[in-house]
């Protein structure tokens, strides 16, 4: 494997921060500087005894703090692949979920966890390519005895794990291993063999290691390892996908079964919500992924808390309008579509529902204020315990207290409450409150850069939603049987839709990572093993939609002509998993390798220019009603995994390399 050029060494921590952006969005970076500027500056004029913030909550050692900083601000130090692990930054909980690239290009600096994944990613490959001892200790003959096994697994760190040690062992053990690597008369040549890892584990040491085997092209992989790898990146993305979509799902679940009038609406009610509400608020809020970000890795960490803020009320403003829309939703849905009971149910639905969308602008802001501390848990953790509250809230209230059909909206808007609620509660009492500033004035003003921010992320979000939600608004032109049964179809399309869409992030990251690394050959084995990932995974969802085509809708209705609908046009949905999983797939490659515009395009001009064209025509123009609509998203898909697929194919690996460490250098 081609190597670059070992007088300017890469930092595989530049690559997130300096993926290729469109031009549409390549003066983000000096809006954010200066609006940052700003709040220094007023930061210094109101305490200037504290130029930068330090409460003391934050332990990280003076290292680790430069660390950060050089991380943040392109300083490339070597080919180490910390700095280079990051998960997505958000989701969107649309009808159609997905991931937009945020307009920015400093993003946040690393958390003490991140730093922790990466070199335990470096270790085990230095491991596995047999560049340092195993981890276990062995005996000569390459094998554990079994009294040495026993006595490991009974001892009280191997029953409680290295997880479970307390801080004062691990910097011990730390302090321990580190002593050990420094050469000593009585020191063995290669190691202790008593210790993990031949008492080689070390950071100083592994960042030697790593640099020396990067530069000598000694580091590879396997498909068995890039497989682990994409298991565990992808199992926890997977279930907060299904739970976050399932706060739609439990209302479609259980209004379905009152009545086909009922689930049109509901379906109407969530597309109307979802374009004009959800994915501004969604859209909006990409913009802290930026300011956040920045304001962290300068080390002013109340900054953080500011811009959060400063968002929140501006999101509270955009409800106004918002609120507007829903309230007259009725009136103005009745103009556009020609079923008026299902109008005047959506209306009701969205009036309801409009006392959650403060509650949910603020859960979104809250989310990426944890985010840029690096805190990816906590949404998970609020949702597993809102998802389930919500399916039983939305039981409760429209079959238990014979609510009907207002109960889903009720139970949507204590839902949208909640997830703000316990997000806060986490950052009083677990982690991410000494980035709070307290509320503050400084919030009402400088909104200027962070509007202007978030316009791009606003019209990136609205384009990506709105493809589908068309589908619905052209369903209820035939009949409210068909918009029943499209709200039937999009929910199931939707949530097998959450198992490879998470799998094509896991692998962007990991792809993402090995580039940073100028591990070029490595990040194509990776990529294979998605590609085959997701060829699984469409293939099992195929075979699910159509083998269980007529049993399926008999979960969401129990009218008779809905079923007969839907299983007729199931089979369609099922042949074209296969295209959406490899799609999805294409789409994480791609943004791994920092040309995540190629996709955008391409998923632009298929869903606008082929798809709609040719739904519409058959659907309406050849009169072949519902299938004539999922035809046209069926060819656009496959055209999608096509054209990505061989673009992909002619791509040239060690070029990306080289254009992330040009693109470092220049930062």
């Amino acid at each position: 494997m081609a190597s670059p050029s070992p007088a300017k060494p890469i930092r595989s921590g530049q690559l997130w921060k300096t993926r290729s952006r469109s031009s549409l969005f390549s003066s983000s970076a000096p809006l954010v500087e200066a609006s940052v500027a700003v709040d220094m500056e007023e930061e210094s004029d109101s305490d200037p005894e504290n130029p930068m913030e330090n409460d003391g909550s934050d332990d990280e050692s003076d290292s680790d703090l430069e660390t950060l900083r050089q991380a943040t601000s392109g300083t490339s130090l070597g080919r180490s692949m910390v700095g280079s692990y990051r998960r997505p930054s958000f989701t969107i909980a649309g009808s159609r979920a997905t991931v937009a690239t945020a307009p920015q290009r400093s993003m946040r600096a690393l958390s003490k966890n991140d730093r922790r994944e990466a070199r335990r990613e470096e270790r085990s490959l230095l491991r596995d390519n047999n560049l340092i001892p195993p981890k276990h200790p062995r005996n000569g003959d390459g094998s554990e005895t079994l009294g040495r096994r026993a006595s490991r697994l009974l001892s009280v760190p191997g029953i409680l794990g290295e997880n479970q040690k307390s801080k004062h062992q691990s910097e011990a053990d730390e302090a321990a291993i580190g002593d050990s690597t420094s050469p000593r008369e009585t020191s063995p040549l290669l190691g202790d063999p008593e210790l993990p890892y031949g008492g080689q584990d070390n950071h100083k040491n592994l960042e030697i290691k790593w640099e020396e085997a990067v530069l000598e092209g000694k580091i590879q992989t396997t498909w068995q390892r890039e497989a682990k790898v994409l298991g565990r990146y992808s199992g926890p993305l997977v279930l907060t996908f299904l739970l976050q979509y399932s706060l739609t799902v439990a209302s479609i679940f259980t209004v379905g079964h009152i009545g086909k009038v009922e689930l049109g609406a509901v379906s109407l009610a969530s597309m109307t919500a979802n374009i004009t509400g959800y994915a501004v608020y969604q859209g909006l809020a990409t913009s802290l992924d930026t300011l956040c970000a920045q304001a962290y890795g300068s080390g002013r960490k109340k900054l953080v808390g500011l811009q959060t803020q400063r968002m929140v009320y501006f999101l509270w403003s955009i409800t106004i309008p918002i609120g507007i829309i829903w309230l007259c939703a009725d009136k103005i849905l009745m103009k556009i579509v020609p079923e008026k009971d299902v109008a005047i149910l959506a209306g009701r639905y969205l009036k309801i529902v409009l006392i959650g969308a403060p509650g949910y602008a603020t859960f979104e802001s809250a989310k990426r204020y944890l985010q840029a501390q690096g805190l990816f848990s906590a949404s998970l953790y609020v949702l597993l315990i809102c998802a389930p509250l919500n399916a039983l809230m939305n039981w409760l209230f429209v079959w238990k207290f014979k609510l009907g059909f207002t109960g889903a909206p009720i139970a949507v808007a204590v839902t949208d409450n909640l997830l703000p609620i316990l997000l806060i509660l986490y950052v009083r009492f677990v982690a991410g409150r000494h980035c709070w500033p307290g509320l503050t004035k400084r919030a009402l003003h400088n909104w200027v850069p962070m509007i202007r921010l978030a316009l791009p992320g606003l019209v990136m979000v609205e384009a990506e939603c709105l493809a589908f939600e068309i589908l619905t608004l052209a369903a209820s032109y035939f009949s409210t049987t068909h918009l029943a049964a499209q709200s039937v179809l999009s929910t199931l399309t939707c949530i097998t839709f959450q198992i490879p869409f998470p799998i094509s992030i896991a692998a962007s990251t990991r792809i993402a990572n090995l580039i940073g690394a100028t591990l070029a050959s490595a990040a194509k084995v990776s990529a294979r093993v998605a590609g085959f990932a997701a060829i699984a995974v469409g293939l099992f969802n195929v075979i699910l939609l159509s083998s269980l085509r007529n049993y399926i809708p008999q979960l969401f209705t129990n009218d008779a002509d809905v079923i007969a609908l839907v299983a007729k046009i199931l089979p369609l949905c099922a042949a074209f998993q296969l295209f959406d999983a490899l799609a999805a797939c294409c789409n994480g490659i791609l943004r791994g390798l920092g040309r995540q515009e190629v996709g955008g395009y391409v998923q632009l001009f298929c869903y606008y220019v082929v798809a709609m064209p040719i739904s519409m025509g058959t659907a309406f123009g050849l009169g072949w009603g519902l299938e004539g609509l999922w035809a046209g998203v069926a060819i656009a898909l496959g055209l999608v995994a096509v054209i990505e697929g061989v673009f992909l194919s002619r791509v040239d690996w060690e070029r990306s390399v080289e254009d992330a460490r040009s693109r470092n250098e220049r930062s």
